[in-house]
């Protein structure tokens, strides 16, 4: 595993329950602010094998962002079941539940 990809898994694993980060996010505090496609192609890729809290990942709008329809209502639920209220279009108050890490 790379450094880079290192550094995003363990991010993921350490964002607390009742919180979010934005894909731009984990990649400028894994040190590379400009591949939030490649923390996409990292939690695509190694969600299951490293059980990473994958709904606890949105955009930079604090949108869920996935298209698909049941994926969608499985972040939206696991979100909603830890605490995170979800409004209009999936976008989730970031300045309520966005995790900064020290």
């Amino acid at each position: 595993m790379q450094p880079f990809t290192k550094r995003v898994v363990h991010i993921i694993q350490n964002i607390p329950e009742g919180r979010v980060m934005t894909y731009g996010q984990i990649a400028q505090v894994a040190g590379s602010p400009r591949a939030a496609r490649q923390v996409v192609r990292v939690l695509h890729s190694m969600s299951k094998k490293h059980q990473l809290p994958w709904h606890r990942v949105v955009n930079s709008k604090g949108q869920i962002a996935l298209q698909d329809d049941e994926s969608y209502h499985d972040q939206l639920l696991s979100l909603e079941s830890e605490g995170i209220k979800v409004g209009l279009n999936g976008v989730i108050d970031l300045g309520k539940y966005q995790y900064q890490p020290d």
